[in-house]
């Protein structure tokens, strides 16, 4: 099989990137959990100041796979990092490198940026994709765990005082 192209995402693909996040919580047995809408995506993607950026990868002129990332700021290092959101692969192109080839390009569009990190999660049972990230170098930090807030509990922590 050819490589696949990467590209960075235009705000025509909004419904595209959206399909594919579909496609990975469904394979995650998760997609009930996903409110979002592609009018979502366009509108938090493609503003004047983008909640995140994406990179596309395509074969033969079908999207197959992509990186949904958005930057953040380490007040340690005092260095700007990125977030890897979501990455996805469609099941006949995994295992030709193309996962390999989407994390180095969005290393790559945040090192141009200023970031000097990569950050991402991962579901703890997913044992797979743990192995891929710990094979490209990405390492667990066994040291923090990852808190969220949202429903009712993002709601009253809101309100908190009024």
């Amino acid at each position: 099989m050819p490589p696949a192209s990467i590209r960075i995402a235009r705000h025509t693909d909004a419904p595209t990137l959206h399909a594919m996040v579909l496609e990975l919580a469904e394979s995650s047995g998760e997609k009930n959990k996903v409110t979002s809408s592609a009018e979502d995506f366009l509108q938090y993607g493609f503003a004047d100041q983008p909640a995140f950026e994406g990179l596309i990868a395509e074969y033969q002129g079908e999207a197959v796979g992509l990186s949904l990332f958005f930057y953040n700021f380490s007040t340690w290092r005092g260095k700007l990092g990125a977030y890897i959101q979501d990455l996805y692969v469609k099941p006949p192109h995994r295992g030709t490198g193309l996962g390999r080839q989407l994390i180095i390009e969005t290393a790559r569009c945040a090192r141009q940026r200023g970031a000097d990190h990569l950050r991402l999660s991962v579901d703890s049972d997913n044992k797979s994709a743990q192995h891929f990230y710990q094979h490209l170098g990405i390492t667990w930090r066994e040291q923090e765990q990852l808190y969220q807030a949202d429903g009712e509990a993002f709601r009253k922590i809101a309100e908190a005082g009024n």
